[in-house]
């Protein structure tokens, strides 16, 4: 057994199950402000049903995502030692500010939100969920600007062999930073568009008693995603040109490739500095997802007079369309990263000197243990946000006042 194999498939592993539940949050988050923000607006009792019955499922995942990140990060420690001593300087500021943001404020805002309901009044609960969206956001490109520094080592200097940040400036301004972090947050807008027209077109299926506020739903999910995919497939593609000036061996060969080859070898010895293959299917895969989900705009005409709805076939599309994101989100992290070997720092620091001496056993352990962790709280957030989404928006808990049961739910106003 390899422990550096063994230390890439753990951290590849909890990674990509940590980012599932990531994108789902920000995808959310940024539609809940939409809904409550209407409610504050229009006084449309409606507006607040939808906002409470969406905002539970964020609250579910949050936790639980939670959860995944903090098991993620002991990894740093445990698995990457190397890494943590040679870049840690410099990789661990904004990683610093990250725990801030996400473990303090954006928490602190959302516990709020969560028991603020009927005790705040309404301008300030809605501040609180602008503010739980700002931080998420926040909490997203502090994470992007260590990963791009990863990707291209930037405002530092060695000193006795240790990396040290000496242009704070140049980690914000890094290349491979702003297109990277847009089409992330791009990727987040689409998937949780697509997860609330997935939910609401099961439901209008089944038509549910919550027909109306489903219609809705499903209009808000297909125009957010829509506009998401664009986003996500201009951002996408725009990061082909910074890359291949600062990571030129990612895409294939050339001069540029050929003479950091040249200097790597001179520097750390004969290797192989070639990219990986599993890198580029990632991006061809990941690419035809995009082109499919693409396809949403082919329903936009459909919401007129309902006709998604009474033709029913375009409704199983999207119900079935609800992977699509997630697999995408995978193998765009697969592309960036896996195109990244074999550095942990491009350049900087060969991906087999970042990792831990240990035993191989005990890294086989870790990635067993972790995995099936990982995977534990995986499947129950899925169980229960299938759960509870089923259970329809007549009378979510969330923001139910104090005293009332579920057998006390009224019909609600419906909205256009």
């Amino acid at each position: 057994m390899d422990t550096l194999l063994l230390a890439r498939l753990q951290f590849a592993t909890t990674t990509s199950i940590h980012f599932l539940f990531v994108v789902v949050t920000l995808g959310l988050v940024t539609l809940l402000v939409g809904l409550q923000t209407a409610w504050l607006l229009t006084g449309n009792p409606a507006w607040e049903r939808l906002t409470r019955f969406w905002g539970q499922l964020y609250v579910i995942n949050y936790v639980l995502g939670i959860a995944t990140g903090i098991v993620m990060e002991f990894q740093f420690g445990l698995n990457w030692s190397g890494l943590s001593r040679y870049v840690g300087n410099v990789f661990g500021a904004p990683l610093a500010i990250e725990t801030l943001v996400a473990f303090f404020l954006e928490s602190t805002f959302l516990g709020m939100w969560i028991f603020g309901w009927h005790r705040l009044r309404r301008g300030v609960h809605l501040a609180l969920l602008w503010g739980v969206a700002l931080t998420a956001y926040a909490s997203a490109f502090w994470i992007m600007v260590a990963n791009s520094w990863l990707q291209h080592p930037v405002g530092y200097e060695l000193r006795d062999g240790i990396a040290h940040l000496t242009d704070f400036t140049a980690l914000l301004t890094n290349p491979t930073l702003g297109m990277a972090f847009g089409h992330v947050v791009a990727a987040a807008l689409l998937t949780g568009g697509v997860l609330m027209a997935a939910v609401s077109a099961w439901h209008l299926i089944r038509r549910t008693p919550d027909f109306a506020l489903f219609r809705t739903s499903l209009r808000i999910g297909l125009v957010t995603a829509a506009l998401a995919v664009t986003l996500v497939q201009g951002f996408g593609f725009a990061q082909f040109g910074p890359v291949r000036q600062v990571q030129p061996t990612k895409f294939g060969g050339g001069p540029a490739a050929d003479a950091l080859v040249a200097e790597w070898t001179a520097k750390f010895g004969p290797g192989d500095y070639s990219t990986p293959v599993l890198s580029n299917v990632g991006l061809g895969f990941m690419i035809l997802i995009g082109f499919t989900l693409g396809c949403v705009w082919l329903l936009l005409p459909l919401l007129w007079r309902d006709w998604i709805i009474r033709l029913r076939f375009p409704l199983w599309l999207i119900l079935f369309a609800l992977p699509l994101p997630f697999v995408a989100v995978i193998l765009g992290w697969i592309a960036r990263e896996v195109g990244r070997q074999p550095w942990a720092a491009y350049g900087l620091l060969p991906t087999g000197q970042a990792v831990s001496g240990v035993d191989a056993g005990v890294m086989l352990a870790s990635l067993i243990g972790f995995s099936l962790l990982l995977g534990t709280l995986a499947v129950t957030n899925w169980t229960l946000l299938a759960r509870h989404a089923a259970r329809g928006a007549a009378d979510p808990a969330l923001g139910r006042p104090p005293g009332a049961r579920d057998d006390d739910a009224r019909p609600e106003p419906a909205l256009a």
